[in-house]
C-alpha cells in the first residue's frame, strides 16, 4: 500500500541516486590527490571509468533477472546459496554506515570555510550528527522525501562542478600539466599508484540495483539508471580533473589543500572560490548521506526477508526499512562520537579501511553470479553474439573489481578479513535459529497429519455397518 509519502522512484530519481552515492566528497580532493603521478594518472582515470561502466552494465542485466530489493545480496544468494549472500549482505551493510560516519567528519572541514570561526570538538561534533541524522529523517519521511532530497542535492553539486569543468577548459593551458609520469620508477608504475587512489571513485554504482524493488519498472529502469549515473559521474570526474590541471600549475596543485577553488580562483581571480566550492562540497556529502543511509537499510531488509538477518530488520515504513535506517544511523554515531570524544584515531582509521575492503565484495560476488548465469543457462535461448558480449562484460566486470581488491592494499584486506569472517557468527547464530524454527514447524506438521490419521481410523472403526453388510450378516446368520 502507498501512502503520500511513499513514491516509488522513477528513471530520474533512481539516476539521481546512482550519480549523487559515486560522487560524495572526495571529488573535491581528487585532482590534488593524483597529481603528483603527472598525467599519467587521467589514463588511468579513462580505464577505471571503462570498468566501472562494465560493472554497471553487469548490474543492469542482474536486475533483469531479479528486480528485487537487495540488489548484490539478491544475486549471490541466488547463484550461490545462503553463505554467500549473507556475506555479500553482511559486508555491504558495514560497508555503508561505516562510511556514513567518514562522510559526516568529512563535512565538517567545508562547514568551517563556509562559516569560519573558533574551532571547538563540541561544535565539531554536532555539526558531523546533523550531517547524519537530517538524512536519516529524510528517510523516516518516506521515499517520496528520500527523491526529492536526492534530486535537489544531485542537481546542486553537478550544476557547479559540471560548470568549473566545461568553464575550465576554456582556461585551459598545457603548460599547467607537467609531465606525463613524475617522480621515480616507469608509467606503468605510476598509472597504477594513481589507480590505487582512484579506484573507489566509483562506488555506488549499485545503488539503483540496491533499491530495485523501490523503483518503477526495474526490469527497465534499473539498467538505464545504473549506466546513465555511472556515465553522468565520469563526466564530471574526468572533465573536472582535466580542468583543474589545466587552470592549475602543476607544483602548486601537488600542495594544494582545495584544488577546485584554486581552479576557480585561477579562472576569475579573487578568493571567492573556495566559498563557492565548499558550498557545493556540503551539499554534495548531504546527498551522498541520504542516498547511502537508503541503502544500509535495503540490504539487511532484503536478507532478513529470507532469515539471514534479525527480524526486526523486515521493519518497513512508508517505502523504506525504518529499523535499518535507525541502526545504521546509531552505529554511525556511535563511531562519531569515538573519534571527536574519546579521540581513538586509531580504531577509527581501522574501521575505514575496513569498508574500503567490505565494499569489493559484494561486487566480486554479483559479477561471479552473472558468469554462473550465463554459463549454466540455455545456450539454446541465448544470441550467440548476446551471450558473447554479456560475458566479456561480467569477465571484465570481475577484473575490475579484483584489482579494487588488489588497490585497498595490505592493511584494508587484513582488517577487512577479519570483519568479514566475523560475520560468520552471525550467520551461524541466524542458522541455527532458522533450523530451529524449520524443525519444530515439521515436528508440529508431523503431530498434526499423525493426529488426522488417527482420527481418521477411529472414525472408520466407529461408522455403523452399512445395510449391505447388514444384509450379508443376517444371510450368513440364516
Amino acid at each position: 500500500m502507498h501512502d503520500r509519502h511513499t513514491r516509488r522512484f522513477g528513471l530520474g530519481t533512481a539516476t539521481a541516486l546512482v550519480m549523487g552515492n559515486i560522487i560524495g566528497g572526495g571529488i573535491f580532493l581528487l585532482p590534488a590527490s593524483v597529481a603528483p603521478f603527472g598525467t599519467v594518472s587521467l589514463v588511468a582515470f579513462g580505464v577505471l571509468t571503462i570498468g566501472a561502466l562494465a560493472l554497471a552494465l553487469v548490474f543492469g542485466r542482474l536486475a533483469e533477472r531479479h528486480p528485487d530489493t537487495g540488489g548484490p545480496y539478491v544475486y549471490a544468494r541466488e547463484a550461490f546459496g545462503d553463505f554467500a549472500g549473507f556475506l555479500s549482505a553482511w559486508s555491504y551493510w558495514t560497508m555503508t554506515w561505516v562510511s556514513n560516519a567518514a562522510l559526516a567528519v568529512a563535512v565538517v572541514g567545508y562547514v568551517h570555510v563556509l562559516v569560519p570561526g573558533h574551532e571547538s570538538g563540541g561544535v565539531d561534533l554536532a555539526v558531523a550528527l546533523c550531517a547524519l541524522w537530517l538524512p536519516a529523517l529524510a528517510n523516516f519521511a518516506g521515499t517520496r522525501y528520500i527523491g526529492v532530497v536526492q534530486m535537489v542535492s544531485t542537481v546542486l553539486k553537478f550544476v557547479p562542478l559540471l560548470f568549473i569543468a566545461v568553464v575550465g577548459l576554456f582556461f585551459f593551458d598545457p603548460d599547467n600539466l607537467g609531465s606525463f609520469h613524475e617522480g621515480g620508477g616507469s608509467a606503468v608504475g605510476g598509472m597504477s599508484a594513481a589507480a590505487a587512489i582512484l579506484l573507489y571513485s566509483y562506488v555506488g554504482v549499485e545503488s539503483a540495483a540496491m533499491s530495485a524493488g523501490e523503483v518503477r519498472d526495474p526490469e527497465r529502469n534499473v539498467g538505464r539508471a545504473t549506466v546513465l549515473g555511472t556515465v553522468g559521474a565520469a563526466v564530471v570526474y574526468l572533465l573536472g580533473t582535466i580542468a583543474v590541471f589545466g587552470t592549475v600549475s602543476h607544483d602548486k596543485l601537488v600542495e594544494s589543500k582545495a584544488p577546485f577553488s584554486d581552479a576557480v580562483n585561477a579562472m576569475f581571480g579573487g578568493q571567492w572560490g573556495g566559498t563557492v566550492v565548499a558550498g557545493a562540497a556540503v551539499i554534495s556529502i548531504i546527498g551522498a548521506l541520504n542516498g547511502w543511509t537508503l541503502m544500509s537499510a535495503q540490504s539487511p531488509y532484503a536478507a532478513a526477508k529470507d532469515g539471514l538477518f534479525p527480524a526486526p530488520f523486515l521493519t518497513k515504513r512508508r517505502g523504506v526499512p525504518t529499523f535499518g535506517v535507525l541502526t545504521a544511523a546509531l552505529l554511525a554515531t556511535a563511531l562519531t562520537v569515538i573519534n571527536y570524544l574519546i579521540g581513538t584515531g586509531g580504531v577509527f582509521e581501522i574501521l575505514v579501511l575496513i569498508t574500503t575492503f567490505s565494499a569489493t565484495v559484494p561486487y566480486l560476488l554479483a559479477a561471479g553470479a552473472q558468469i554462473y548465469f550465463l554459463l549454466t543457462g540455455r545456450r539454446d535461448r541465448v544470441r550467440p553474439a548476446r551471450f558473447a558480449r554479456d560475458l566479456t562484460l561480467a569477465l571484465a566486470a570481475f577484473a575490475f573489481t579484483f584489482w579494487l581488491v588488489a588497490g585497498a592494499g595490505y592493511a584494508a584486506i587484513y582488517q577487512g578479513v577479519l570483519f568479514l569472517f566475523a560475520g560468520i557468527l552471525v550467520y551461524a547464530w541466524m542458522a541455527a535459529r532458522r533450523t530451529g524454527r524449520q524443525e519444530a514447524s515439521q515436528a508440529t506438521t508431523e503431530a498434526q497429519k499423525t493426529a488426522d490419521e488417527t482420527a481418521d481410523e477411529t472414525g472408520r472403526a466407529e461408522q455403523p455397518a452399512t445395510p449391505t453388510a447388514a444384509a450379508a450378516a443376517g444371510t450368513d446368520a440364516q
